[in-house]
């Protein structure tokens, strides 16, 4: 049995989301993006909890749960925030967020039991706590049951992760300490892919998982990031065990690093992004307002990583990088809005077509695609995301990257005047 399962993401009841991010737009969309089983997000959220207790059903009492065809697992992510001191004594803010996975509604009751003694629950999907740290939130949830899989959130994101230039941890064991034992999954974040990961051999113990954090449901947001499982039968205890062991575990489904809002240095309001080595020469501070650069991903990976890039630990999940179907259609369009009518008339005939977009990207030959789709530029698009062929003007300090035409398509005669894109060239000025 194929396992799409997008296990992060995020309720109406959380703060920046969408007001449709409910079961009936998460399992719409996520059967149109190719996904089959969604973490519910926000569980711990008075409303949203018993809106999910309402319409989820497990019949089978396996920790799975149905509705509309698309199947569930119980999910939250919450925020540590707390001050430790360093060796000279001094004190350092941690802001780490963390994904709890529960095994049904009863063990659930009892984590919100727990949480609540730490904080409010009811004005966020994703709870903040303060003097309360990652070990020691470990410690507690484990103590309720071994079948909690609690796992830290998009690990390099600069301000609210484990490594976090801004608020994390050098040492994964710094982090964890005793606790270390039951953190068994780690979860990479948009900005980066597993072979940056794989530069730090501090992770080598650890399964690398994928999953969208999305705020809404739109096919472009849920899904972009996904794993991969074959399964015998779908439980809960069957998934947890594949992604401990990494048995079961086939691949995961990874956006271009560069296309996250995180990968390169730089400022927003400045305008300014830069790749590690130029902010390097720069010491981190901004060329327009003298202040200190927001740190991106791939910084901070080079600055932790004690291999070179390419080297691969022993029973290395797989991967595949892909940009959602939405943000091809609209760069072949050369349309600025993913939520155009006319990339949705064009996406709704591939769905038709070929059922699901993760079937597009992954397998519908190009000879299928050239049937199906009149412009040209997109069965190519298509075809380049598949064999990691597209270049990404890079993301930095909250700004998504952008796709660059590759020079020798816009070459083309019939591509010519298709598409304003940046070019290859300017690119340039980053590195």
């Amino acid at each position: 049995m194929k396992i799409f399962a997008d296990l992060h993401n995020h309720s109406k009841y959380s703060r920046a989301t969408s007001s449709i991010m409910d079961v009936e737009h998460q399992s719409k969309y996520g059967l149109i993006k190719g996904l089959n089983l969604l973490g519910t997000g926000d569980f711990t959220h008075p409303k949203w909890f018993k809106e999910l207790k309402q319409k989820l059903c497990d019949n089978n009492h396996s920790g799975v749960y149905d509705f509309n065809n698309m199947k569930w697992v119980l999910s939250t992510e919450i925020s540590n925030i707390y001050s430790v001191k360093n060796p000279k004594n001094s004190v350092n803010v941690k802001k780490i967020h963390h994904v709890i996975l529960s095994p049904d509604f009863e063990i659930a009751e009892q984590i919100i039991e727990l949480l609540g003694k730490h904080g409010r629950l009811d004005y966020d999907g994703r709870p903040i706590f303060g003097k309360w740290t990652s070990e020691e939130l470990v410690h507690d949830l484990m103590n309720i049951s071994k079948k909690i899989f609690v796992f830290p959130a998009h690990i390099w994101t600069p301000w609210f992760s484990l490594f976090g230039n801004n608020s994390g941890y050098d040492n994964i064991k710094e982090c964890y300490g005793k606790e270390l034992k039951h953190i068994h999954a780690l979860e990479t974040g948009l900005s980066s892919d597993p072979a940056m990961n794989w530069r730090c051999s501090q992770l080598d113990n650890f399964t690398l998982i994928s999953n969208s954090d999305s705020h809404s449901p739109w096919p472009w947001r849920l899904g972009r990031e996904a794993n991969v499982f074959e399964l015998e039968e779908l439980t809960y205890d069957s998934l947890i065990e594949a992604i401990k062991t990494k048995k079961n575990f086939e691949f995961t489904i990874e956006t271009e690093p560069a296309y996250g809002k995180y990968h390169f240095d730089g400022h927003r309001n400045c305008n300014i992004v830069l790749s590690p080595e130029k902010s390097k020469q720069l010491k981190g501070i901004c060329p327009v307002c003298g202040k200190p650069l927001t740190i991106g991903v791939e910084n901070r990976v080079e600055e932790l990583s004690d291999n070179p890039l390419g080297r691969k630990p022993i029973n290395a999940i797989p991967f595949k990088k892909l940009l959602p179907l939405h943000e091809l259609i609209k760069h072949a369009l050369n349309l600025s809005s993913l939520n155009s009518k006319r990339i949705w008339s064009i996406y709704n005939d591939l769905i038709k077509n070929f059922d699901n977009e993760f079937n597009i990207l992954l397998h519908i030959s190009e000879e299928e695609l050239q049937k199906k789709i009149n412009n040209k530029l997109l069965v190519k698009l298509i075809i380049l995301n598949r064999k990691q062929g597209l270049t990404i003007m890079p993301g930095y300090d909250g700004v998504y990257g952008k796709i660059v035409i590759p020079e020798e398509i816009l070459e083309e005669k019939e591509f010519k005047d298709s598409s304003e894109n940046a070019s290859q060239e300017s690119l340039k000025k980053f590195f």
